[in-house]
């Protein structure tokens, strides 16, 4: 299974630190089928606060997914780029599963991934959110939001609870918990506030 998480310049660090985090340990812990990727347009991104990372593929190179994520940050700009628009809208045509974390529903949206489906972000951007895709269903004060084959989560730590509920969903509840203790986090297995 290929999961890859999509990040650019100025993504906020944990967005994408903490999925990745939880899916490679969910794969040390017994899913080992599973392989990790972080997917950039170009091949270094800048993160917020001015951590540099390398991606492991960029647009041009990427696997074929079966779970994408995309996250969150200052999204603005990648909002104005086609190629990344198009390649998420046609990744996630393909995927068994199309997540994002924070801001990330935004690209989501402008990707016509999602049109009129309950979906969450940080509670920061939620009016933003639902003034500019007035026919999105969003949903305050949850953590994460499911919907058919999309979930989304509020901002930076929520990406990780929502993360464990993915691997609960992908492989089970049991090594969604054993990954929670690993990362020496108390998982909120609760969508609500």
């Amino acid at each position: 299974m290929n999961i890859g998480i999509y990040f650019y310049d100025n993504a906020e660090v944990l967005d994408f630190a903490g999925p990745f985090e939880v899916f490679s340990t969910a794969k040390r812990l017994g899913a080992d089928h599973w392989n990790v990727s972080l997917i950039a347009q170009e091949s270094t991104v800048i993160a917020r606060g001015g951590f540099t990372v390398q991606a492991d593929f960029t647009l041009a190179n990427a696997p074929a997914l079966d779970v994408l994520v995309v996250v969150g940050g200052v999204h603005t700009e990648e909002l104005k780029k086609p190629p990344v628009l198009d390649w998420i809208a046609r990744t996630s045509s393909k995927t068994q599963l199309t997540a994002s974390v924070c801001t990330g529903v935004f690209l989501l949206a402008e990707a016509g991934v999602v049109t009129h489906q309950q979906v969450t972000t940080h509670w920061e951007d939620i009016p933003d959110l639902k003034s500019t895709y007035p026919a999105l269903n969003v949903l305050e004060k949850q953590r994460w939001v499911e919907d058919g084959a999309i979930v989304t989560s509020g901002g930076i730590s929520s990406g990780i609870d929502m993360s464990l509920f993915l691997v609960s969903k992908l492989a089970s509840r049991e090594l969604a918990e054993k990954t929670a203790t690993q990362m020496e986090y108390r998982w909120k297995n609760s969508a609500a506030l």
